[in-house]
């Protein structure tokens, strides 16, 4: 049965300090004006719902994709839906994949462990090839999903295989939120967070991390990563087009990113904090103005 890991988290967390602390800051080319902007939003109200597994008709979970392609052999980001009660049989999918609960209660586990319910924040890992369940209770169960690489399949467990991956379970309660005395990635004058959540060893640097930004925030996000994909996981962003100057209301299940050096201009004009997640394979800084 899988534990909730704190120590794992600080290990994380040290590494990947050590490592941002020593690159170098966003160039000055990305707080300037960008010529041709790549910024673009997707509102949870336009993400289109499809069965995640067909072949088990009206028992399958619903699946919105937000970027990429779950059936491609592309990076992807889906949200899934679980009606309440839903708890799958035993089964392993071909490919590992990272998970965020959004909203309700979600439990993936192996098939004979106890019911730890992950509430909205949690953050879990499920290996390839390993047989688990996943189960969800409540009005609303969504989890944002993400692959490095597709297809992604469902299989029954006589194709159980060990890769060498271990699972983790993360509960929202046990993130490590740093902020700007711990990462130069956000400015001395913000009250933003900021956690580390994996990071890749591969050539890509992929790297995936929450953002928290405290109610009445209102500033900058400035990347440089060819890739950056960023879902609202709880709360409600204003966020506005650079080309337009237009702000859309992003609520969770929203999406913004870019594919070259941008300015994402945000702010939390509610009582309540808002919570990213937000991948990419570049730098970030945050700044507020005050």
């Amino acid at each position: 049965m899988r534990k909730i890991i704190t120590i794992f988290v600080i290990l994380v967390v040290s590494t990947v300090i050590s490592c941002c602390n020593s690159e170098n800051q966003i160039e000055k080319t990305t707080s300037e004006s960008i010529k041709e902007p790549t910024n673009k939003v997707l509102l949870s109200s336009q993400i289109r719902w499809e069965k995640l597994n067909p072949a088990r008709g009206d028992q399958s979970p619903e699946a919105g994709t937000i970027w990429g392609d779950r059936n491609k052999e592309v990076p992807t980001g889906f949200l899934a839906k679980f009606i309440d009660g839903f708890s799958s049989p035993p089964h392993i999918h071909n490919v590992t994949y990272r998970a965020i609960v959004i909203s309700g209660s979600i439990h993936n586990d192996d098939p004979k462990a106890e019911n730890m319910w992950m509430k909205p924040g949690s953050f879990w890992t499920q290996p390839a090839g390993e047989s688990h369940i996943t189960s969800a209770k409540g009005t609303e169960n969504i989890a944002l999903v993400e692959i490095d690489k597709g297809p992604y399949l469902v299989k029954p467990i006589d194709k159980a295989f060990d890769n060498g991956e271990r699972p983790i379970n993360i509960d929202g309660s046990n993130i490590i939120w740093l902020d700007h005395y711990a990462t130069n990635w956000i400015t001395t004058n913000s009250d933003a967070e900021i956690s580390f959540l994996w990071e890749s060893k591969s050539i890509d640097q992929h790297k995936g991390l929450f953002i928290k930004l405290p109610n009445g925030f209102n500033g900058e996000l400035k990347t440089n990563g060819t890739i950056v994909h960023t879902v609202i996981i709880k709360g409600l962003l204003n966020y506005t087009l650079p080309k337009t100057n237009e702000i859309k209301g992003l609520d969770s299940g929203s999406y913004f990113g870019s594919t070259d050096n941008a300015i994402h201009k945000v702010s939390n004009d509610t009582n309540n904090e808002v919570v990213l997640y937000m991948r990419t394979n570049g730098n970030i800084q945050i700044e507020e103005t005050k």
